[in-house]
């Protein structure tokens, strides 16, 4: 059973429109959910700003008390969380059992961490004074959220904006909305107030990201999605109110093989990093570098361990690639395949739609790709892995590093002195080496370049919500 109302200050609100939410999968209808628009937007913020004062008056652990019973909430409704995001989403099962758990993650971390918003004490420059900086939240914040971690992405931006004080507005994305309201339920059994945390859910994203980027009365604005996008609503921020932003946008993370790589090590990662939600994250390894001297072999071994990968219903037992979340998606993938092909690209594997349903591709490895190809510049986001060979380390670094974006990298090798030298070079928030697979709540998960500001996660993550205040005091001696 899924909640299909917004949730307002406390309220499950109807409207006159709904929408429907499809399952990518069996095309099946799961709910019809209301369809807000900028009234209710509005509404969302009046409330989270009648919140407000009440919130951030309370203490840091009355705050955390609370989050810690939220997240105990999660914790026991893992199993219906998951189930919601691979029916709404597509990814395997397995995958949304994951996700239910880092995302109540968040929680857990910021239930603690909402201790720690430390202030300081400055030595003055005169006898007669003392100069103090304390922390206070900024305000009203709200954020729009994407289809592929429709938990986790929540959690990340919501735990550390109530942890530091703020009241928090959420406009998730039409694809996924249920899950957002699963956890609206979650909330509210866990007695966070009513207008502290609100759901907006709607088809209209223009209107509703419109109302959350002007409003005088949010102070924060997050968003994690395209690039395109998140520079049109980032503009409108500061256009309007200079609001504090954190984007995280778009990726095309570089993944390196060096030929003193450990291969099974190297493949198993590639595989983890590549396929996870059918390569539909902004992290995953968009484009795969691999050195001469080992291309053939890891083409060979990686080829036969994608060759296993099972494709289905995230559903059903043992599938670790479900479908992407619309057809348009799978347009795209096949667009940028024809593409490498096209210009010279063999498929070693797949290369075309898969016969288990439209929204469907079949996980594809396409070698003797080069750097100017679609494939290389632009965020796949599909089950679609290009092999790159080069020659040298300054190579590798160079068609790395040759991309608007700077989300994630990672690296594969045994030298460590290589592994500092070649981290410290990779533009990018992010380095991983020797590890596919590396999110959790306490890391500053971020970007450079035209892959956003700020960070989630860690302290970091708590910083994007406080305001430092100084004050001085004179007259003390």
């Amino acid at each position: 059973m899924f909640q299909t109302n917004a949730y307002i200050d406390g309220q499950w609100r109807e409207t006159g429109k709904r929408f429907a939410v499809v399952n990518p999968a069996t095309h099946d209808v799961l709910a019809e959910v209301a369809d807000c628009g900028a009234v209710e937007a509005e509404a969302a913020i009046a409330a989270a700003h009648a919140a407000l004062p009440a919130w951030a008056g309370k203490t840091a652990h009355q705050r955390g008390a609370l989050l810690r019973r939220w997240f105990e909430l999660m914790a026991d409704a893992r199993e219906r969380l998951a189930l919601a995001m691979t029916r709404e989403g597509g990814k395997p099962l397995s995958e949304a059992r994951a996700e239910a758990a880092y995302g109540a993650d968040f929680v857990d971390w910021y239930a603690e961490e909402a201790k720690r918003a430390y202030g300081r004490s400055i030595p003055a420059n005169a006898a007669s004074r003392r100069y103090v900086s304390i922390k206070q939240p900024i305000g009203v914040a709200a954020a729009i959220t994407p289809w592929n971690f429709p938990m986790a992405m929540i959690t990340r931006k919501a735990a550390p904006a109530l942890a530091a004080g703020c009241s928090f507005v959420v406009k998730p994305p039409s694809q996924t909305p249920l899950t957002a309201l699963i956890l609206a339920e979650l909330a509210q059994e866990a007695g966070i107030p009513p207008g502290v945390f609100n759901v907006v859910t709607g088809s209209d994203s223009a209107a509703i990201g419109q109302v959350l980027c002007e409003s005088d009365l949010v102070r924060k604005f997050s968003f994690t999605g395209s690039t395109a996008v998140g520079k049109k609503l980032g503009a409108a921020c500061v256009a309007s109110n200079v609001k504090r932003l954190s984007l995280e946008l778009g990726g095309n993370a570089p993944l390196i093989v060096f030929a003193d790589a450990d291969l099974d090590v190297a493949v198993r990662g590639a595989i983890a990093s590549k396929f996870r939600n059918a390569g539909q994250t902004c992290v995953c390894a968009n484009r795969l570098l691999v050195q001469e001297e080992i291309y053939d072999a890891f083409a060979e071994t990686f080829t036969a361990a994608v060759k296993a990968l099972k494709v289905g219903n995230g559903e059903e037992n043992g599938v670790e690639i479900g479908p992407l979340i619309d057809r348009k998606a799978v347009q795209k993938v096949a667009e940028l395949v024809d593409d490498a092909i096209a210009h010279g690209a063999k498929a070693a594997y797949g290369g075309a739609p898969h016969p288990a349903g439209a929204n469907f591709f079949t996980p594809t490895v396409l070698t003797d790709v080069t750097p100017a190809m679609r494939v290389n510049r632009e965020e796949i986001f599909g089950p679609v892995a290009p092999l790159i060979r080069f020659k040298t380390e300054d190579e590798a670094i160079a068609i790395a590093n040759d991309t608007p974006f700077g989300l994630a990298s990672y690296l594969f090798t045994s030298d460590i002195a290589r592994a500092w030298r070649v981290s410290e070079r990779l533009e990018a928030g992010m380095v991983s080496i020797n590890e596919g697979v590396y999110s959790n709540a306490f890391i500053p998960f971020g970007g450079v370049k035209q892959s956003g500001l700020g960070r989630e996660g860690g302290a970091e993550g708590l910083e994007e919500y406080l305001e430092t205040k100084f004050l001085n005091f004179g007259g003390v001696s």
